[in-house]
């Protein structure tokens, strides 16, 4: 019997991925772990592998076509061997594989039973190679009516689609896009497709605020080299980086404010037992944010050594799947590029994320003495739906306290 090879759903907001590349043929005979396709997801672009050795025996999709989580892309069996595909529209069934003369039967029942015009603001679903072909003809999708999932246009309609006769649309119409057909991403592929796509998700669906502060982390560094000269070990994994101490004083913070530690995803706020903390980490293609899973179970220097494990696989592209999803709130420092204080976009369905900038030097007047303190930016970006500016103020207040006594940090 044939074995399925499905769409995987690496996180909890993704829905769909996308066919970027196939890189096998069918009746290609290919190994257990060979690469069949390559897939662009809400974080990342990755592969799909062949779960067993055999032939392909049928693909189902083209490059560019979305397909449900958990829904088959391709069949992989013995040589010869027929698969039933089934009528499901989130499948690429036999249906959708269809000849000139299918297209005029289906036409003339189009014209007996035309569409209706959609309302403006009305969400439409398209497959962006539904959407190519309704440009390529010149064809409003307002005025097609899908048959895949969700009302989702595929190709079979834009081909079975007719024109009736349509009154003038009026000036404005023309001059302003209808936010429904705004495809975010549109001319970018890949990575940068889906870096886009999730952003202009984050920002249109949160009501992101942006609290800022800077920590004095003077006591903080000094405490770091004293770690230094009095621990007689090789400390070159991360234990006593910024990031880490930074990571530290979030989970413990997030201990004392859990309502910041939760996802809002779908109309249902949650929140989260266990902490589980983001790093985006900037690679060649983008940005990825991978993992540090269970950051409260934890101490300073398994925190260090587990934070520059994951991004220094996901840099190298080497990091697990699972890594790089399920996060509870997350962390980016722009330190290294000098850069002070930024608005960090939240990683959603989390509900806040914390942005680190560069540790500046400044001049205080402490005792009627100047005196040179260490002082780190902070940004506090947070979904105002959920979280109030008061607690968003309390928790970043208790981020620094933790900053500025380091020895809580080990404790």
């Amino acid at each position: 019997m044939a074995t399925e090879v499905v769409m995987p759903k690496l996180g909890l907001t993704m829905e769909e991925g996308t066919i970027e590349n196939w890189f096998v043929n069918e009746g290609d005979e290919i190994q257990k772990g060979d690469p069949i396709a390559e897939i662009s997801s809400e974080k990342l672009t990755g592969e799909v592998e062949s779960p067993i050795s055999g032939t392909v025996i049928k693909l189902l999709g083209e490059v560019g076509d979305m397909i449900e989580c958990t829904k088959p892309i391709a069949y992989i069996g013995k040589p010869g061997e027929q698969v039933e595909i089934g009528t499901d529209s989130n499948k690429i069934s036999n249906e959708e594989i269809i000849t000139e003369k299918e297209v005029t039967t289906a036409t003339d029942k189009v014209k007996r039973a035309q569409p209706s015009k959609r309302k403006n603001g009305e969400r439409i679903f398209i497959t962006p190679v539904a959407r190519k072909m309704a440009e390529e003809r010149g064809i409003d999708i307002r005025d097609i009516n899908g048959t895949g999932g969700n009302g989702r246009i595929t190709r079979l309609d834009i081909l079975r689609y007719v024109p009736s006769e349509k009154p003038v649309e009026k000036e404005a119409e023309k001059v302003a896009p209808i936010a429904s057909e705004i495809e975010y991403g549109a001319g970018l592929t890949g990575m940068r497709k889906t870096i886009a796509q999730r952003m202009m998700r984050s920002v249109q669906t949160t009501a992101q605020v942006t609290n800022q502060r800077k920590a004095d982390v003077t006591t903080l560094m000094e405490f770091r080299q004293e770690i230094k000269e009095k621990v007689h070990h090789p400390l070159d994994q991360g234990e006593l980086s910024v990031n880490t101490f930074l990571t530290r004083a979030i989970v413990l913070a997030l201990q004392d404010y859990p309502e910041m530690n939760a996802w809002y995803y779908n109309g249902e706020y949650i929140q989260v037992a266990e902490i589980h903390i983001g790093i985006a980490t900037a690679i060649d293609d983008g940005l990825v944010v991978p993992v540090v899973k269970g950051a409260h179970q934890m101490s300073l220097s398994q925190l260090g050594n587990e934070i520059q494990k994951v991004t220094t696989e996901a840099r190298q592209g080497t990091l697990d799947g699972s890594l790089y999803s399920g996060s509870t709130f997350s962390i980016t420092n722009l330190g290294g590029y000098d850069i002070e204080y930024f608005t960090p976009i939240i990683n959603t369905p989390e509900v806040a994320i914390l942005g680190a900038g560069a540790i500046q030097n400044e001049l205080e007047l402490v005792d009627g003495e100047i005196v040179e303190k260490l002082k780190l930016p902070l940004s506090l970006t947070y979904d105002h739906q959920l979280i109030d500016g008061a607690p968003a103020a309390e928790f970043m207040n208790k981020v620094v306290d933790y900053l500025q006594d380091p020895y809580r940090l080990i404790i």
